[in-house]
């Protein structure tokens, strides 16, 4: 509902009686929670206001703010609570669980499909249809989305977990998300659950994997691959949906992050804007156009398959976009004559921020730099020569005076080598972590405790978007041993999980085979007991 941007109508204050129906609404909804609660929830001196607003398919909905959040709306006189609220009360409504690679598609505004339910030993929570129900991810009870179940628990099962089972209302992540904090969701460890049969364990994991796919979302250095099954877990869009906005749904292979088609245009828009004047605009050429600086450079500065249209973007003029960049003070745009626009000055020395580039980005830039201004050498096309700001780029003070040409390859290689390294992590879900450096591999050693027993330490799982709490309750279960988080030595703000007895086997098949990690980011696989031997 909540998938695309909505249009708000009006934000006002609730007096005290409407603060006391509020209540007993509350309370006739949601009758497990006590009247403490309920005062929490809807407070009675602090600041409570109710936005009237109308979603992207026209529906009138009331949304009741507190402290900045979005606590509960209203829909066709129904009370629903948010993301917000669920996370500090996770068992107000019956929780079925998913995988985390299937939040991504719920958020883009697809249904949640049966095969995308993960069933816990305990069983599924027995709701009826048109229950309201609360979806988490493995690992972690916080809720991520909310939905109206669309057939009861018994019919669930009967079917074989097969159609779909929940139209989902609001999820983390969506516009009603966005209105708040934007916090992310707490880590709730998942209820203790009576451990299954060993003679079923194997089998149980077995199911696990298949029901989770394969999770070639998880992208680490540039690799990235689309996983079909995820397709079959959530449903699609209606026809008129998907043609409005055909890149934010349930089954879009070029839909690579949770980002609607507005926001990535935005990044766009600026990435070409930036771009320009980095590489194209001079000071000679101010004062400039805007409708200059659009045609003759952004456009151009376009990547490749790739289409710029403002139109799509949140700003709808460029204009609009430009007043922006105004305020950020990048640059200065004055009407030099009567309705015609103009910049006048840039500041050329503006901190640009988010300059994150790939390898092939830096080579393609450093091409086209060379061939823009005929620095490729007529006689041999292997070298180039070297101009001022190529110099000052790549070239050490006692070379400067000595070096006019260099290879393709070393000029690019020093191009590259003068840049700071960063690796990037994109989790289904999350937004991308850019982080400098390199990455670490995941660590994964054996050591000793008291009475020569053995325990097995992992280190480094945020790195990779793991929260080092849900996976050391999933491995607790899964190796029947107890488990403690501790701070990792020498490593700051990063936790260490420790497992009893040597558990490599069990961490190498959930980061493998589940997480799809790539085998060469993780250290210590060779140190799981061989067959045959004791551990």
């Amino acid at each position: 509902m909540f998938a695309k941007a909505f249009r708000v109508k009006s934000n006002t204050a609730i007096k005290g009686s409407d603060r006391r129906k509020l209540r007993a609404d509350v309370t006739a909804v949601f009758p497990t929670l006590g009247t403490d609660q309920v005062s929490e929830l809807v407070p009675g001196k602090e600041e409570l206001n109710i936005v009237k607003l109308y979603a992207h398919r026209g529906d009138a909905v009331a949304v009741y703010v507190s402290g900045g959040n979005p606590i509960l709306f209203e829909l066709e006189k129904n009370l629903y609570p948010t993301v917000y609220t669920l996370w500090s009360y996770p068992d107000l409504l019956p929780t079925f669980t998913t995988w985390p690679l299937v939040l991504e598609k719920l958020v883009g505004g697809a249904d949640l499909m049966l095969p995308g339910l993960v069933v816990p030993p305990a069983g599924l929570p027995q709701v009826q249809k048109g229950d309201l129900c609360a979806i988490a991810l493995v690992g972690n009870r916080a809720p991520v989305a909310i939905g109206v179940a669309t057939m009861s628990t018994a019919e669930m099962l009967a079917s074989g977990l097969k159609g779909k089972g929940f139209s989902v209302l609001h999820t983390y992540q969506d516009h009603l998300w966005r209105s708040g904090d934007k916090s992310s969701p707490p880590s709730i460890a998942p209820l203790a659950l009576d451990p299954p049969d060993l003679s079923e364990e194997k089998g149980s994991v077995q199911a696990d994997a298949t029901l989770q796919g394969d999770m070639r979302h998880l992208a680490l250095e540039g690799e990235e691959e689309e996983d079909e099954e995820v397709q079959q877990m959530c449903g699609e869009k209606s026809q008129s949906e998907a043609t409005e906005d055909p890149s934010v749904g349930g089954l879009n292979p070029d839909a690579t992050d949770s980002k609607t088609l507005q926001e990535q245009m935005d990044e766009l828009l600026q990435r070409c804007f930036l771009h320009a004047l980095k590489c194209r605009v001079k000071k000679a050429d101010l004062p400039l156009l805007t409708s200059t600086l659009l045609g003759s450079h952004m456009f151009s500065c376009c990547p490749e398959g790739r289409q710029l249209d403002i139109k799509k973007s949140s700003y709808k003029k460029l204009s609009k976009f430009l007043q922006h960049m105004q305020q950020e003070q990048i640059i200065q745009v004055k009407e030099l004559s009567k309705g015609v626009e103009s910049i006048v000055a840039v500041d050329w020395k503006h901190p640009r921020k988010g300059s994150v580039l790939q390898g092939s980005e830096v080579r393609t830039i450093v091409i086209n730099y060379a061939k823009k201004n005929d620095l490729v050498d007529a006689d041999n096309k292997n070298l180039v020569k070297l101009d001022p700001i190529l110099c000052d780029c790549i070239l050490e003070k006692n070379e400067q005076h000595a070096v006019v040409k260099l290879p393709w390859d070393s000029l690019l290689s020093r191009c590259l080598e003068k840049l700071q390294p960063a690796y990037q992590v994109t989790f289904p879900g999350q937004e991308p972590i850019v982080k400098k450096g390199k990455i670490g591999p995941i660590d994964i050693t054996l050591a000793q405790r008291a009475s020569n027993k053995k325990v097995t330490v992992v280190r480094n799982l945020e790195a990779y978007g793991l929260d080092p709490c849900s996976v050391a309750a999933i491995l607790q279960q899964r190796c029947q041993a107890s488990t403690t988080i501790t701070p990792a030595p020498g490593a700051k703000d990063s936790l260490q999980v420790q497992i009893q007895g040597n558990q490599v086997h069990h961490i190498g098949r959930l980061l493998l085979e589940e997480y799809q990690l790539p085998r060469k980011h993780i250290q210590g696989l060779e140190k799981a007991p061989k067959p045959g031997k004791k551990k």
